[in-house]
């Protein structure tokens, strides 16, 4: 049995953060496809549903490989929060701007906000 090398940290919450973040972004095809309403935008725009739910999906297999060893994916893993943060306060004002696109407030909008900001909080700002 291998043992950890002993000046990495382990950051289970992370870890765990990372693990279901990545399983909700590969899954997110299903996610738009049984809930469409709060996950999708409108006008309704399948080129554009493909290239998301492929750049997430990807996103969301790497996120998994960063899960067993987060320390040594800190760039990747801040990119996810930044990102998500940003994606989601940028929906977020879209949809208080155009009524159409409210129901994306109870969906997409509080997930990307929360991923961000969960994975902001429990991401090391660098290797100890």
């Amino acid at each position: 049995m291998s043992q950890p090398e002993p000046h990495v940290r382990r950051h289970p919450l992370l870890s765990f953060v990372l693990v279901i973040t990545g399983i909700a972004y590969i899954a997110l095809y299903g996610v738009m496809v049984i809930f469409p309403e709060p996950w999708t935008w409108e006008p309704r725009q399948s080129e554009y549903e493909q290239m998301i739910i492929g750049v997430y999906a990807v996103l969301g297999v790497f996120l998994l490989m960063a899960a067993r060893a987060p320390e040594k994916h800190l760039s990747l893993i801040w990119f996810t929060a930044v990102s998500s943060l940003v994606h989601g306060l940028i929906m977020l004002a879209q949809a208080l701007v155009d009524p159409v696109e409210r129901p994306n407030l109870y969906g997409d909008i509080p997930a990307l906000i929360l991923i961000g900001i969960l994975l902001a909080v429990l991401t090391p700002k660098r290797l100890a």
